[in-house]
C-alpha cells in the first residue's frame, strides 16, 4: 500500500506540473505574436458590428510595423458626410474612440498612428519570462507625410476616387516599453495565473479522489473474494455444513480490509491450525 501511495503521489505531482505548464495565459503575449484587433464603422446613425481583422492587418507584439487596412464602403454612402471607425485591440479589448478617416475636412490623405504600451510579464509562479502585457493603446489620425505619399502614390489616387472601394488607410503601429507599473493590468495578469493554477489543483484533487475511490472499491472486491474463498475452504475442511452467506463474507471482508496484513496472516494461520487439531487433544506443531 505504501508503494502504491507513493507512486500515486508522484503521478499527481507530475500531472500538476504538466497542467500548469500547458495552461496558456489569456492576457500575456510573446514577441512576434499577432495581437487580435476588431473594427467598427459608423456613417450617419448606422453602425456596423465588430469585425475581426485578419492577421496581416493587426499589430504584432513588440514589433513596429505598418499595415494597410481596407475600409469597405458604408451603406448609404453619399460622400457628403464623414465616416469614422473605432477599434478594439488585444484580448483585453482596449477601446480606441472614434477616428474620422473620410471627409474629415482635410485635403491630405489620412494615416492612423497607433501607440501601444507594453510591460514585461511574469511567468508562472512568479519567475520572469519572455511574455509581456499590453498596458496602453492610443490612436490618432494625422496627415500622411509627403515621403509616404511619394512612396505610395496609388494610395492617394485610390483614396480620392469616389468610385473605388474599399479605401485603404495606412496604420503605423509603434510600441513603447512602459517602466511604470500598471496596477490594473498586473492584477489581472496575477489573477489569471492564480485561476489557472487553481484549475490545475482542483483537477488533480478530483483525479486523486477518483483514483482513491476506485482503489478502495477494487481492494474491497479482492478482499471479499479472498475471504469468501478462505471461509469456503474452512467450511469444507471442518465439515460445518452449508457455506457461509454473502453478508458474513462481506462483513469479514470489510474487517480484513481495515486490518493490517499481519492480522490477516495470523487469522489465516490460526484458522488452518484449528482445522488440523485432532479431536480431544492438542495439535503438535513442529
Amino acid at each position: 500500500m505504501e508503494v502504491n501511495y507513493r507512486t500515486t503521489t508522484q503521478m499527481v505531482v507530475l500531472l500538476v506540473l504538466l497542467l500548469s505548464s500547458a495552461i496558456p495565459t489569456s492576457l500575456a503575449y510573446r514577441p512576434g505574436d499577432f495581437v487580435p484587433m476588431s473594427r467598427m464603422g459608423q456613417y450617419h446613425a448606422t453602425r456596423t458590428v465588430w469585425h475581426d481583422m485578419i492577421g496581416r492587418h493587426c499589430p504584432i507584439f513588440a514589433v513596429n510595423r505598418e499595415a494597410l487596412i481596407p475600409i469597405p464602403k458604408p451603406t448609404g454612402y453619399t460622400g457628403a458626410d464623414p465616416y469614422k471607425i473605432s477599434f478594439q485591440v488585444g484580448r483585453e479589448k482596449f477601446y480606441v474612440p472614434w477616428l474620422f478617416v473620410i471627409n474629415r475636412k482635410s485635403s491630405e490623405v489620412p494615416m492612423i498612428e497607433m501607440n501601444l504600451g507594453l510591460q514585461d510579464g511574469v511567468g508562472l509562479l512568479g519567475f520572469e519570462g519572455t511574455q509581456g502585457l499590453i498596458c496602453l493603446v492610443t490612436a490618432k489620425v494625422v496627415d500622411m507625410p509627403n515621403s509616404y505619399v511619394e512612396l505610395h502614390p496609388d494610395i492617394r489616387n485610390q483614396f480620392w476616387d469616389q468610385q473605388q472601394w474599399p479605401k485603404h488607410i495606412l496604420v503605423r503601429y509603434t510600441w513603447e516599453e512602459q517602466s511604470e507599473i500598471d496596477v490594473a493590468s498586473g492584477f489581472m495578469f496575477f489573477l489569471d495565473q492564480c485561476l489557472s493554477l487553481l484549475i490545475a489543483l482542483i483537477y488533480s484533487l478530483l483525479l486523486v479522489v477518483t483514483l482513491s475511490i476506485c482503489s478502495c472499491i477494487v481492494c474491497a472486491i479482492l478482499e471479499f473474494i479472498r475471504v469468501r474463498i478462505i471461509l469456503c475452504h474452512i467450511s469444507n475442511i471442518c465439515s460445518i455444513g452449508p457455506q457461509p452467506g454473502l453478508m458474513l463474507s462481506f462483513v469479514l471482508a470489510i474487517y480484513v480490509l481495515q486490518s493490517s496484513q499481519d492480522k490477516l496472516t495470523r487469522f489465516v494461520k490460526e484458522a488452518v491450525a484449528e482445522t488440523n487439531m485432532p479431536a480431544g487433544g492438542v495439535a503438535k506443531v513442529e
